[in-house]
């Protein structure tokens, strides 16, 4: 089998093949376009590791979202409630080790909004007999400025994005347990971790601030647990292969003739994510929808390219030509921009007057460090 591209007749033979990677291995992080289906090999990675019913894996992915679901009081239209399904072994910890506590400061890193679990008994209808049931529930509040004064309001139904954010929370507060290997603890049975897209409904800079956390959170343990990754999201993928150097990196393929599934080892060979960052900077130019944080981005994918082209700094890198007063100018703006104290996750837009400056700054890169045109088709068709 080769070292570079590796085949497999089935999801539960790459399921294997992961495992035996990960004997010597602590990280694995997989790139797959939508629908080749990075959600079934989870699955299967999960099921390949039960033992007499004892399962050894941790995972996120679409089936953990769905242990979350709303009861949106559509009698009353008044209280909002995000259920838990805690049948399940994920939420073995959810009493007894003061979750809120440890799911808040995670929250907070990326929202402005408030949570408590609660629980309560509900009537239930079966077969026309009317029984109790106890539920457990998240009830959502958020301040708000009312008339000069902050209010709290309670029962808030949070947006969708929202909402992920605090399952995936949820999640990283679970695997701070599992990571922590403490005897006694619920999560012991954890020997592997298997998150599969964490950043469904997320917009780009809460992808960077996922990545880079989850990063910082394994690369702090002590790796007695394993961990694979999976994404469809090139930005996503790309900080988080920066923030984990040592994983192993692969793409894998869905195909239709005798060979059903591979993976291309990209270790090697990069996967050139700048170049997905920099085509979502020119979209985010041509359409005029700048925000302070892209000139954020834009500096990281100069400052990589310069130490790639052997700069010793940004400023020789930008200033081609002594006399260039443009080069000099472009230089301070970026210097400028990228210590204002612009927040990720409070994106401000620019003002005019910045967002013609960043243009300027992206096209004579691009014009001076040329790209193929044909991976910026957008851009190609209006200078045609």
């Amino acid at each position: 089998m080769s070292q570079k591209l590796s085949v497999f007749n089935d999801l539960g033979e790459v399921a294997d093949y992961l495992r035996e990677r990960l004997v010597d291995k602590k990280y694995f992080l997989l790139f797959a376009y939508n629908g080749t289906g990075k959600t079934r090999l989870s699955m299967e990675f999960k099921e390949h590791g039960k033992d007499d019913g004892e399962r050894d894996t941790l995972y996120f992915n679409a089936f953990t979202e769905d242990l979350f679901y709303w009861d949106n009081d559509i009698e009353n239209d008044s209280i909002r409630e995000l259920r838990l399904n805690t049948d399940s072994k994920f939420f073995n910890g959810l009493f007894s080790l003061e979750m809120e506590s440890r799911i808040r400061p995670l929250l907070h890193r990326y929202a402005d909004f408030d949570f408590k679990i609660k629980t309560k008994e509900i009537e239930v209808v079966e077969e026309n007999q009317i029984y109790k049931q106890s539920i457990t529930f998240i009830s959502f509040e958020r301040e708000t400025l009312v008339n000069g004064t902050t209010e709290s309001i309670d029962n808030i139904k949070v947006s969708r994005g929202e909402e992920n954010l605090f399952i995936w929370c949820f999640f990283l507060a679970v695997v701070q347990l599992a990571l922590d290997k403490e005897e006694g603890s619920p999560y012991e049975w954890v020997n592997y971790i298997y998150i599969d897209d964490p950043i469904s409904s997320l917009d780009d800079n809460n992808a960077i601030a996922v990545a880079s956390h989850l990063g910082q959170l394994l690369k702090n343990s002590d790796g007695s647990i394993k961990t694979v990754i999976s994404s469809h999201h090139a930005l996503f993928y790309n900080v988080i292969c920066n923030e984990l150097k040592k994983g192993l990196r692969y793409m894998l393929c869905k195909h239709n003739g005798q060979v059903k599934y591979s993976l291309k080892n990209t270790t090697d060979t990069p996967f050139f994510h700048h170049v997905a960052s920099l085509k979502l900077l020119a979209k985010a130019a041509r359409r005029n929808e700048l925000y302070s944080y892209h000139f954020s981005m834009l500096r990281n994918l100069m400052e990589r390219s310069a130490s790639f082209h052997g700069f010793n700094n940004l400023s020789d890198f930008i200033k081609r030509d002594d006399d260039d007063s443009d080069d000099i100018l472009h230089h301070r703006i970026i210097q400028l921009l990228n210590h204002g104290g612009y927040s990720h996750f409070d994106p401000l837009e620019m003002v005019e007057e910045n967002k013609q400056h960043f243009k300027n700054i992206l096209n004579k890169f691009m014009a001076n460090y040329e790209f193929n045109p044909e991976l910026f088709p957008e851009i190609t068709e209006e200078t045609t």
